[in-house]
């Protein structure tokens, strides 16, 4: 029988992320058929697998009902599950995913504001993070400073930080004047502040900083800060594709109507061919 790493198991059952579920392996919270497990240990979906010595529902994959929320994410609210400080946490408004729990896709910092991605299956999450897959990150960047180019050309061959060299993939110019400079930058890489920590190495100063895009899912104005919708069977089965995971049978209930009104801003750039070529310049 086919085996796989406990803590991917764990994160497949909604519990949290493979990184999360990490964690709680090494705390020694977690046995398999009786027997507390280290990292590493694996497992199958037929054992008998406790965290905290409750019996924890692996589902097979291909009987996965995955589910995405977009979330227009405002400035202020932080992404933790519970703030020490009683802040407002982008998980408050979040609906109830029924068995398991909502997993952030990424992080944005307490000031930066616009999509995140949640969805209820660990490994989905996993994989939208992971470098392999090189998804893009698209942010509209308020700058101050005198932008020179110079800079530009430093910011997408390479800058040093701390943590090693990083880049924009692209950059575009889209408005404003004087020291006050719109850009917005695309990334495959979700290092903690790494768009702000990139301006600051050319002498620019962010003011303001909104991810627009994750992926194919686009942010569009209309969906007011602090909204979130899900996403529709072929949004979340196109999002599967892109990550190599099997298209699971989930059915999304277009009878709710507070649901229906909170998707008609929304977006979602699909890879499927269309009959328009466009040129990118």
């Amino acid at each position: 029988m086919t085996t796989e790493k406990v803590q991917k198991l764990l994160a497949k059952a909604g519990l949290g992320s493979r990184r999360e579920m990490e964690t709680v392996i090494a705390s020694g919270r977690v046995s398999v058929n009786g027997e507390i497990v280290a990292l590493g240990a694996r497992a199958s979906e037929t054992d008998k697998i406790r965290v905290d010595g409750r019996v924890i529902s692996v589902p097979q994959e291909s009987s996965m009902i995955r589910r995405v929320i977009a979330y227009n994410k405002p400035e202020g609210e932080v992404c933790t599950r519970k703030d020490p400080e009683g802040r407002q946490t982008v998980f408050d408004v979040l609906p109830n995913p029924g068995k398991g729990r909502w997993i952030a896709i990424g992080r944005l910092d307490l000031n930066t504001a616009g999509l995140l991605l949640f969805t209820n299956d660990g490994e989905l999450a996993n994989r939208l993070m992971h470098p392999k897959y090189e998804l893009e990150r698209e942010y509209a960047v308020r700058v101050n400073g005198e932008v020179t180019e110079e800079a530009l050309t430093q910011l997408k061959s390479g800058v040093p930080l701390e943590d090693g060299m990083a880049h924009f993939d692209r950059i575009r110019h889209s408005g404003g004047e004087g020291f006050n400079q719109w850009y917005h930058v695309t990334i495959k890489e979700g290092r903690n502040r790494e768009v702000r920590r990139l301006w600051e190495a050319v002498g620019c100063q962010v003011s303001r900083l909104i991810r627009v895009r994750y992926g194919d899912v686009t942010l569009e104005r209309g969906l007011r800060r602090g909204s979130w919708l899900e996403l529709d069977n072929r949004q979340v089965n196109d999002i599967e594709k892109s990550v190599g995971l099997t298209v699971s049978n989930r059915k999304f209930k277009r009878g709710d109507d507070s649901q229906q009104q909170r998707r008609k801003h929304f977006k979602y750039k699909s890879k499927r061919p269309s009959n328009r070529t466009r040129t990118r310049k």
